[in-house]
């Protein structure tokens, strides 16, 4: 690849951003595009925005030189340009897909205006504007429904009761966050959120929201029960943001489908972060989208034969605050039958560690509480080796471990 390549890369944010950075530390020109008015930004601190913990500008990310405002509408494989809102046209020599992914809107009755829009004071919660719409919405005393019990909607639960809201969290299964913990561990985030008030309920499925005069005034629940609210936030997880790909002709599976160079079936169009699905896999977090930037990013310089052979992705929660609360999982987190199993768990304190091992490799693991050994486990996962014969779990479990 010459240096006269045309990089462009649509979608400012953390995957995008750390591709065009790199591409320019590289010697490679790239065009990064983004559509949000705002600085591209970390998504993963919006909760703390939320909260009134971090303003917008903290949580800003040191964006190229080399940013372009604009929504791109379509793709024109053959003429190798993408087509903007506005008319305008980018050629490309290379065209990086960094969309990223949108919030899933349940199927409830009411959800919707009969202009398709949300009613007032129900809001999603993914971008710069649903967090600056909420932040202006919520105020003490305000009687707020978070529906989605996940990573996203416990986090937006505690930022919302930080400011003084009275929450309801309303989960479908059985627990809280239950692709990433276990029971044990998902219980203690139920306490930790119930200390700060926000009433958790589980095993609950939302039917309707009902509104008057366009504005949200409750949420209904299957069995009937009706919840007051003032503010409705929608935190029911993510799907890919593939539309663009898949007007071009582009495979789609779960995701944008690449292969170990990050490619997709347009050898010219590459597809990183939340967007991207690679064996099989759309991971949704920061880690894997910073590490296929990385390597994206050496191979658009043509300065290595790097691969994308997937990440090993540990999930990190930290909820600052006078009461903080830390939790870090990776792995299985559920032992299968003739699996060893480690636990230890200090109620008092509200801390708790678990590890699981398969024939004599860690393939998994909780933390709540206190993560001074989440680094030695993490690293002992990652490594996919036997862990030695002379008993090291219990130290791990114990002890800082170098972390």
């Amino acid at each position: 690849m010459t240096s006269n390549t045309r990089v462009v890369v649509i979608g400012a944010g953390l995957a995008g951003v750390r591709l065009a950075r790199r591409l320019g530390e590289l010697g490679t020109p790239v065009t990064l595009i983004g559509e949000e008015e705002h600085r591209p930004y970390n998504r993963v601190l919006l909760a703390d925005v939320l909260a009134g913990r971090y303003s917008p500008d903290v949580i800003a990310l040191p964006a190229p030189a080399e940013l372009t405002r604009a929504r791109v509408t379509g793709i024109d494989r053959e003429a190798r340009t993408v087509e903007c809102a506005d008319g305008s046209k980018i050629a490309y020599d290379r065209l990086v897909l960094a969309t990223g992914s949108n919030p899933v809107l349940p199927p409830l009755r009411g959800l919707f205006t009969p202009d398709h829009v949300l009613p007032e004071g129900v809001h999603a919660f993914r971008t710069m504007d649903d967090c600056l719409g909420l932040s202006k919405a919520v105020r003490p005393g305000v009687k707020a429904v978070v529906i989605g019990g996940g990573l996203l909607g416990v986090s937006a639960a505690r930022a919302l009761a930080q400011r003084g809201a009275q929450v309801i969290l309303a989960q479908q299964s059985e627990r809280l966050m239950e692709r990433q913990l276990d029971p044990n561990a998902s219980q203690l985030v139920r306490r930790h959120l119930s200390e700060l008030g926000v009433e958790v309920h589980t095993d609950l499925r939302v039917r309707d929201v009902r509104c008057v005069n366009g504005a949200v005034r409750s949420v209904e629940m299957a069995d009937g029960y009706a919840l007051d609210a003032d503010l409705v936030v929608l935190a029911c997880g993510v799907r890919p943001r593939a539309g663009l790909a898949w007007g071009a002709g582009i495979e789609v599976r779960k995701g944008i489908v690449v292969d170990d160079e990050l490619r997709t079936s347009d050898p010219y169009i590459h597809a990183i972060g939340d967007c991207a699905q690679h064996d099989g896999n759309v991971y949704g977090l920061a880690t894997p989208a910073l590490e296929q930037a990385e390597v994206l990013a050496e191979l658009l310089s043509g300065r290595a034969t790097a691969r994308y052979t997937g990440t090993r992705s540990l999930t990190r929660l930290t909820l600052p605050g006078q009461t903080a609360f830390d939790l870090a999982a990776f792995g299985e987190t559920e032992a299968l039958p003739g699996d060893d199993v480690v636990q230890l768990a200090d109620a008092t304190r509200g801390t708790y560690r678990k590890v699981v091992v398969r024939d004599d490799r860690l393939v998994g693991g909780v933390l709540v509480g206190e993560l001074g050994t989440v680094g030695a486990l993490a690293r002992a996962w990652e490594g996919a080796e036997p862990l030695p014969d002379d008993g090291p779990l219990l130290h791990l479990l114990t002890n800082d471990g170098g972390s």
